[in-house]
């Protein structure tokens, strides 16, 4: 066999396979993938969580995982993934090819209160990429990513179970959003980035539209908000 021909190493986790691309994926990252323990967290809520016909909206797409696995691993109807890094999209189909996902859609974008563009910062470690330029943080590559108005875009979707990894920019996106059409969420909050004002002004939002904090499945940094509880 050609090394043209090779198949291509991968890891496993939770029955789901990932390009062993070392460029997008740093040692922590291989590691937690491989003790099955990469968003460990957020995998076991929405397994438990998410039902038949469920439309389900990402926030922050990452490597692919969750989408994966909501598509792969629960009853979903389909899943809606909107994720800022450009250099992420080609290994998220990848990962999607090589565990004949169906059912999932990613988009290159930002979600905001309007359609438009905006900086963001690419850094070596995909994981540190963002909105914010951490001016005292590691070297970064500044891009211009297309924005979409959010409301348009659930109006669009009619999603019923939100999942949200944004590093901190959940507070400031959360309140812009219309919450009414959801029946579950399942955020990872960062505190560390924005305290416990934001921590309220979350739970705040999320209360205002019915979805009540389910603690029984939520743990550490994981927040799980339901309505039909």
């Amino acid at each position: 066999m050609t090394e043209a021909t090779a198949p291509q190493k991968s890891l496993k986790c939770r029955g789901m396979r990932f390009p062993l691309d070392r460029a997008i994926l740093p040692p922590r990252v291989r590691t937690l993938l491989r003790q099955e323990a990469y968003e460990a967290k957020e995998a076991t809520a929405v397994q438990k969580l998410i039902k038949a016909q469920d439309v389900v909206m990402e926030l922050g797409a990452g490597i692919g995982f969750m989408s994966t696995l909501v598509a792969t691993k629960t009853p979903a109807k389909s899943v809606h993934s909107f994720e800022a890094n450009p250099q992420l999209m080609p290994y998220i189909a990848q990962v999607h090819a090589l565990n004949k996902v169906k059912n999932a859609h990613v988009t290159n974008a930002v979600l905001d209160d309007k359609d438009g563009s905006a900086p963001f910062y690419i850094r070596k470690n995909f994981l540190a990429s963002s909105l914010d330029p951490m001016e005292d943080s590691e070297e970064c590559t500044r891009v211009e990513v297309p924005t979409r108005d959010v409301n348009a875009v659930i109006k669009e979707l009619h999603p019923t179970v939100l999942i949200c990894d944004i590093e901190g920019a959940e507070v400031d996106l959360i309140p812009k959003m219309d919450l009414s059409s959801l029946r579950a969420v399942v955020i990872e909050t960062h505190p560390q980035w924005i305290g416990k004002d934001g921590i309220q002004k979350i739970f705040r939002c999320m209360d205002a539209a019915g979805l009540v904090f389910f603690p029984r499945w939520s743990h550490g940094k994981v927040a799980v908000f339901r309505s039909d509880w």
